[in-house]
């Protein structure tokens, strides 16, 4: 199943509700489960972004519905790329002319 590792950032709205960020994403993962997505990892970060977030989805487009369900919501804003494993890559580079 395809990773991917979204680079999030609070909103004005979501860092007025930061004490509620753990539980936002304790529900958003449940809600986007039924989907095929599967949070991997969400981390907390220090820096220009406040969240790292690696999951699974079945495809491009059940990644880019969600993550832009979770922007409309308001709390966040996404930056997102699609990971490749080293076996992946492998593939990926015997395509390659």
């Amino acid at each position: 199943m395809p990773t991917y590792i979204s680079l999030v950032q609070f909103t004005d709205k979501g860092i007025q509700a930061a004490k509620e960020t753990t539980q936002r994403v304790t529900d958003w993962a449940a809600k986007v489960k039924s989907m095929g997505v599967n949070i991997k990892d969400m981390y907390w970060t220090l820096g220009h972004y406040d969240q790292v977030c690696i999951f699974e989805a079945p495809n491009d487009e059940t990644a880019a519905s969600v993550l832009l369900a979770a922007d409309m919501l308001g709390n966040i804003r996404t930056q997102t790329m699609r990971a490749f494993t080293s076996s992946e890559m492998k593939t990926i580079l015997e395509k390659a002319p």
